[in-house]
């Protein structure tokens, strides 16, 4: 995405990355369908054809901004653990690598992600973003199973629920979060995990409680 947007540069100030913002920003404001290309020149300072030599159409500069958010999400889901330890490998540590990734990529991307949550399928272009969100919610959903069956997980709450409770939590962040704040990616990621995960993981062993 990012080597799409700084290959096409056109009039001094705004490149395409530049637009994509502005543009992100609007739709998430005033919905996509009543943010016009004519709104987004006049926020912008051009003209229409200024910001078409950039983008054939609204749709396009929807698709590119849904993209970015659902690129980020897959990587994380594909991004191997460091290390090569069976406990690194495990499913459980996976899934927490995977809640801490999607944590920095709603931070990084907060607008773009804002805009996917958003999404309902009205056009073709929402449609096909609302699939692949689904096939990134079976896979979370196919590893918190894998989890509960390695034993780490307690068993007792369907997969699916566990999926949707925590990237309900994480999903809400962007309902509140404000960049700057006094919690950072990293620090929003430990509690995410600590939330999640720990009324999750079940006991190594009762017995060994203090007495």
């Amino acid at each position: 995405m990012s080597e799409m947007q700084s290959t096409r540069r056109g009039r001094p100030g705004y490149d395409q990355q530049g637009i994509l913002g502005v543009a992100v920003a609007a739709f998430n404001e005033y919905g996509y369908d009543a943010t016009s290309i004519g709104m987004l020149a006049e926020r912008l300072g051009l003209s229409k054809s200024a910001i078409y030599h950039h983008f054939g159409s609204k749709d396009e500069i929807l698709d590119l901004a849904l993209d970015a958010a659902l690129s980020g999400l897959e990587a994380v889901v594909e991004d191997p653990l460091p290390g090569g330890t069976a406990e690194a490998s495990s499913a459980t540590a996976r899934l927490e690598h995977v809640l801490r990734g999607a944590v920095h990529v709603l931070v990084d991307q907060l607008p773009a992600v804002t805009l996917l949550l958003r999404v309902r399928g009205n056009t073709e272009v929402e449609r096909k973003a609302l699939v692949r969100r689904r096939a990134f919610d079976r896979r979370i959903t196919a590893l918190v199973s894998e989890a509960q069956s390695e034993g780490a997980l307690r068993a007792d709450i369907d997969a699916s629920v566990v999926a949707r409770l925590a990237f309900g939590m994480i999903n809400s962040i962007v309902e509140w979060y404000r960049p700057g704040g006094r919690e950072g990616a990293d620090r929003l990621a430990d509690d995410v995990v600590a939330i999640a995960l720990d009324g999750l993981r079940k006991p190594a062993d009762a017995g060994t409680a203090a007495v």
